[in-house]
């Protein structure tokens, strides 16, 4: 990816065979509003930075980024998960090819509990759990189309969760190609340095969520 903004910073290096690269992204020095809601995983300039980044192609209009946020899987949680949808600047509306998914925290299974790769599982009244999610994702994006996984970790009896493996073996089993792994920083640059600022409502020691960037592949 370029590396122009002054926003990006570091990054494998290209020519790297065994890893694709993780990028960190920071809020400008001057943002207003670096930390995100609570309740949500993403401030507004990340939100920017991913349709500058993921939905504006040359020669095109850009792309509608539809972005669902899922604040928790308890029973009736349809009806609290809400959905945005960003279009061009003639308010277009076109089936979306990017779609953001805000997966709060809490929704990831505890220490120890792994999302399942089939949908046998049900984690409260999400039907089909994780997986009915990634595939009816798939279903919805054309082919190269973009899904991007928001969500930071969390503390389970005092240890960090990790679930990033698991939401990629989910994803990649209904279909999805990894792409990207970017770290939204929890921070202000200040000259030299970062100073801290953590949402919140993240677990102590948190200082950043992730971002994984999938693509949708669809076989003829």
């Amino acid at each position: 990816m370029p590396t122009t903004s002054p926003r990006r910073r570091g990054g494998t290096p290209a020519h790297s065979p065994l890893r694709l690269p993780t990028t960190i992204w920071l809020p400008a020095p001057n943002e207003p509003d670096a930390e995100p809601a609570p309740g949500t995983v993403l401030p507004d300039w990340a939100i920017d930075m991913i349709r500058a980044e993921y939905t504006r192609r040359p020669g095109h209009r850009p792309a509608t980024l539809l972005k669902i946020s899922i604040p928790d899987t308890a029973p009736g949680m349809d009806a609290r998960t809400p959905c945005m949808t960003y279009t061009d600047a003639t308010g277009t509306t076109v089936a979306p090819r990017v779609v953001l998914a805000e997966l709060h925290p809490d929704t990831i299974p505890a220490l120890h509990d792994d999302l399942p790769v089939t949908g046998s599982e049900m984690p409260a009244a999400m039907e089909n759990g994780w997986p009915g999610f990634f595939h009816r994702a798939h279903r919805l994006l054309p082919a190269d189309g973009l899904l991007l996984l928001a969500t930071r970790q969390r503390r389970d009896t005092g240890i960090l969760t990790d679930p990033l493996g698991s939401l990629i073996a989910c994803a990649r089993t209904a279909g999805f190609r990894y792409l990207q792994h970017i770290v939204i920083a929890h921070a202000h640059p200040a000259g030299n340095h970062l100073v801290p600022a953590p949402p919140t409502d993240a677990s102590p020691g948190v200082m950043h969520s992730d971002l994984i960037v999938l693509s949708a592949i669809h076989h003829a």
